[in-house]
Order: structure tokens, then sequence, then C-alpha cells
């Protein structure tokens, strides 16, 4: 049995923590993005999502975390329905979301105040986010950019800080929206060993299917709004 059929085969056992049920979405009325999906994703999977520019992965994973409610059907997460902000508040706390755009999660003027905003915001010491801060950037490659000025950072290196800040909270499971983009081959072979190690669930957004196949033990395809295995 190969070690990807040792993976399946022990997932098979794993709660499902992530379920849609004839999920659909819509921007407008006109023209749904997403039609009666259906998904299943179990503790510690490690899944690729892949598809289309404009297909609806970043619509998927922003309905996962309540960022969008879906026009129809079920979407479960850590075993409970989540239908209300209210049911979300608990699921962002637990999963960490990477935005496609880097700018979009990098609000304070250095990286380190970048990196500690999520740990201090869970109550987590002031001294073991320090900690947290350090070994973090450090991992990343990032070791002395502490008191670096985020804006100045190169669309790479804002990459990593954002990917910095999501590992720094110790999430359950990491929803990684193209999280290659704009990385040099050497830093994302880097991020690629980074991931492969991390005991977290994992669904991860990449045109590139050579890195995806390194990390996912399956792929889903986003085709024309609906989910298949790919």
């Amino acid at each position: 049995m190969t070690q990807m059929q040792q993976q399946t085969a022990q997932g098979i056992f794993d709660p499902v923590i992530i379920r849609f049920e004839d999920v659909a979405f819509a921007y407008e009325p006109a023209r749904p993005v997403l039609t009666r999906c259906h998904l299943a994703i179990r503790q510690g999977e490690r899944v690729g999502l892949i598809g289309p520019t404009g297909g609806g992965k970043t619509t998927l994973l922003h309905l996962i975390v309540g960022l969008l409610r879906p026009t129809s059907g079920r979407i479960e997460v850590f075993g409970k329905p989540r239908t209300k902000e209210a049911d979300f508040l608990e699921v962002r706390r637990r999963v960490g979301l990477l935005f496609q755009d880097a700018d979009d999660q990098l609000f304070f003027p250095t990286v380190a105040e970048d990196v500690a905003f999520g740990p201090l915001n869970l109550g987590k010491p002031k001294d073991e986010v320090l900690r947290l801060v350090r070994e973090t950037l450090a991992e990343l490659g990032l070791a002395g950019y502490e008191n670096r000025i985020t804006y100045r950072l190169s669309g790479g290196e804002k990459r990593l800080v954002a990917l910095a800040g999501l590992l720094a909270m110790q999430p359950e499971v990491l929803l990684l929206d193209e999280p290659f983009a704009g990385l040099d081959e050497k830093t994302a072979h880097r991020v690629l060993d980074i991931l492969a190690r991390l005991p977290q669930t994992i669904l991860l957004v990449s045109h590139h299917r050579d890195w995806l196949r390194q990390i996912a033990i399956r792929t889903l395809r986003l085709d024309q709004g609906q989910l298949l295995e790919d």
C-alpha cells in the first residue's frame, strides 16, 4: 500500500469537519457561481482545489468561514450547521484563511505587529506571542523582519508575512488561496516543505498542479459551478 493509500484509508475513520450539502451561490441571480455543490473534508485531510479563473474557488473558501452566505443548501463546520454570523465566530477562531491578495490581510505598520495580532486576539500571553512571532518568521525565512514596514515589502514578502500571521494563530484548519502566488521557485519550495509538515487540515487553491500533488492526498475541481473529484 502506498503512503497516499495509507493516509486515505486512515482518513476514512476521521470525522468530517467541513461539509457542503446542495450548496449554491450567486452574486447575481442570473449568474450562478456554485450549483448544488457537495463537499466533505475530514479532519487531517489535505485537499487541493483547482478550476478556471473566476470559477468560484475563492467564493467556496469564503463560504466556509461565513464571509459569504449560500443562496441555498447547508454548510456544516466542526459538526454543526452554520447559518448566521454568530455561528461563524467559532469557525473563524479555529480556521485560518489566507486571502488571495496579501494586501487584504495586512493591517499593521510592522511585520511583528501584523503576525502578533491574531494570537493576541485569541488571548495568548504576550511572551508566548513574541516567541511565536520569532519562530514563525524564522521558519518562513523572514528572521529579522520584525520591524520591517509591511507596505514596503515585495509582493512575495507580503504573502509570506500573511501566511506567518495565520500559522502563528495555530488554527485547526488552513484555507489557502493561491499561497505560492508571487513567490520565486526557491521560496515556493520552502513553503511547500513547511505545509507538508503541518498537522492541520488543509484546503489549498492553486494553479500549480505539480505542487498540489506534493501536499494534497486528493484534488477537487470546480467545473461550471460543480465540485468534481479530479
